[in-house]
C-alpha cells in the first residue's frame, strides 16, 4: 500500500497539471502568480541544464527539485548542499538528502532558503525606522515508486514568503513520471510543478495562483559519443507566453504610422524550450552548457541581449566528493554563480564502522614453533 502511494499521488498531481492546459492566453508570465521564487533553479546542475530539466537521471540529489520521479538508487544515502549568489545581496541556500528504507520505500528531503538581504524602513515623514529582512523558503518531502521501466514520484512542500514579519503561506506539490529505456541511455520525463494553494496571502492582499508549470523532456546519450543532450518543453499549460512591452515603440512606416510590435509564432514556440548538452569526459569530469530562450527574450536589454539565457557548468569528482559549478547569465547587466557539493553519507558511515570494529585476535602459534632472537647490537 505504501509503495503505491507515490504512484497514486503522482498520477493525481499530473492530472491536475494537465487540467491546467488551455488555449492561448494573452498574458505574460511575470507578475501573474504568487511566490515566483518556486521557479528558480536551486542547484548548479539544474542551472547548467537551462534552469529546468525533468529527464536527467543521475546521482545528484538536487535533481528531485526538477522532477521527483528522478529519485533513483544512485542517490541513496547522498547529501547535497548548494549555494547561489544572485545579483546584489540576494543569496540562496539548498540542502537535499535521499535515503531508501526497506519497508517504506525511497524518500528525498529538500530545503531551500532565499535571502534578499536587509532593506531600510521609513515612515511617511521620511524618518528612518531601521532595517527589515525579506526571505522565502520551502521544506519538502519526496517519494518515488518504480514499476518496470517507469518511475513515479511526488513531492509535497510548504512554501513561505516573509517581509518584515508578515508572511504568506502556501502548500505546494510536484508530481512526475520518468521512463528509462531498458538498453539505451535514454530517459523521458513528464512533471507538473507547483500545483497547490495559497493558504495565507500577505495582509491586505488577495490569494493568487501559484506558478504552475507542466514540463516534458528527454535526455539521450548516443552510443560511442561523449555527449549527453537534453531538451525540455515547459509551460505547456499556456501556449502564448510571448510578452510585448507596451512601452516599446517601433519606427514609423512609409505613411508615418508607428509600427507596433507583433507576435511571432516561431519566437513564441522557441520560448517553450530549453536545451542543454554535457561533454562526458569521464565519470569524474563533465562540462555542461544550457540555453533558455524565454529567459533570453524576457531579460534582454533594449540594445543588446548579451549572453542572457546561457549557462556554463562543470562537474568534478575528487575522492568521495562531487563538486558542481555553474555560471548562468541572467542578462547583459549581471549573472549568477551556483555551487553544489555532494557525497555519500552511507560510505562515510560504513568506513567509520569498519575503523571502529576491532580486528580478529592473532592466531596462536602452533606447538613447537621456534622463535628467533637477535642479540643486542647485532
Amino acid at each position: 500500500m505504501k509503495q503505491f502511494s507515490a504512484y497514486q499521488v503522482a498520477s493525481f498531481g499530473l492530472l491536475l497539471g494537465l487540467m491546467g492546459l488551455r488555449p492561448a492566453a494573452a498574458q505574460q508570465l511575470g507578475g501573474r502568480t504568487v511566490l515566483p521564487f518556486l521557479d528558480l533553479p536551486p542547484s548548479a546542475q539544474l542551472a547548467a541544464l537551462g534552469g529546468m530539466n525533468v529527464s536527467a537521471r543521475n546521482d545528484d540529489p538536487t535533481m528531485l527539485f526538477g522532477n521527483p520521479a528522478l529519485l533513483n538508487p544512485e542517490m541513496d544515502g547522498r547529501l547535497a548542499l548548494s549555494y547561489v549568489a544572485y545579483l546584489a545581496d540576494i543569496k540562496q541556500s539548498t540542502a537535499a538528502y535521499v535515503f531508501n528504507t526497506e519497508k517504506l520505500g525511497r524518500f528525498g528531503v529538500g530545503v531551500t532558503y532565499l535571502n534578499y538581504g536587509n532593506f531600510e524602513s521609513y515612515d511617511p515623514a521620511g524618518n528612518s525606522l531601521g532595517t527589515f529582512g525579506v526571505n522565502e523558503y520551502t521544506v519538502g518531502v519526496s517519494d518515488s515508486y518504480t514499476k518496470g521501466k517507469f518511475t513515479f514520484g511526488a513531492t509535497t512542500k510548504l512554501a513561505v514568503s516573509s517581509i518584515d514579519g508578515s508572511r504568506s503561506l502556501a502548500g505546494v506539490a510536484d508530481a512526475g513520471v520518468v521512463y528509462q529505456h531498458p538498453t539505451q541511455e535514454l530517459t523521458v520525463g513528464l512533471a507538473a510543478k507547483n500545483v497547490g494553494y495559497q493558504f495565507a496571502p500577505y495582509p491586505s492582499t488577495e490569494r493568487g495562483p501559484l506558478p504552475l508549470d507542466v514540463q516534458v523532456g528527454a535526455t539521450v546519450k548516443p552510443e560511442h559519443m561523449p555527449l549527453r543532450f537534453s531538451l525540455t518543453a515547459h509551460h505547456l499549460q499556456r501556449w502564448d507566453i510571448e510578452y510585448l512591452d507596451p512601452n516599446q515603440r517601433g519606427q514609423p512606416d512609409a505613411n508615418g504610422v508607428e509600427k507596433k510590435p507583433t507576435k511571432s509564432f516561431g519566437d513564441n514556440l522557441a520560448r517553450h524550450f530549453t536545451a542543454s548538452a554535457a561533454l562526458v569526459l569521464s565519470k569524474n569530469l563533465n562540462f555542461r552548457v544550457g540555453y533558455n530562450h524565454l529567459q533570453r527574450r524576457e531579460l534582454r536589454l533594449d540594445n543588446t541581449s548579451g549572453s542572457a539565457g546561457l549557462s556554463f557548468g562543470a562537474m568534478l569528482k575528487i575522492s568521495s566528493f562531487q563538486l558542481d559549478y555553474t555560471h548562468a547569465t541572467l542578462q547583459a547587466a549581471g549573472s549568477s554563480e551556483y555551487f553544489t557539493i555532494s557525497r555519500s553519507l552511507d560510505s562515510l558511515f560504513k568506513k567509520n564502522d569498519r575503523d571502529s570494529t576491532p580486528g580478529p585476535p592473532a592466531a596462536p602459534k602452533p606447538d613447537g614453533a621456534k622463535t628467533k632472537y637477535r642479540k643486542a647490537g647485532s
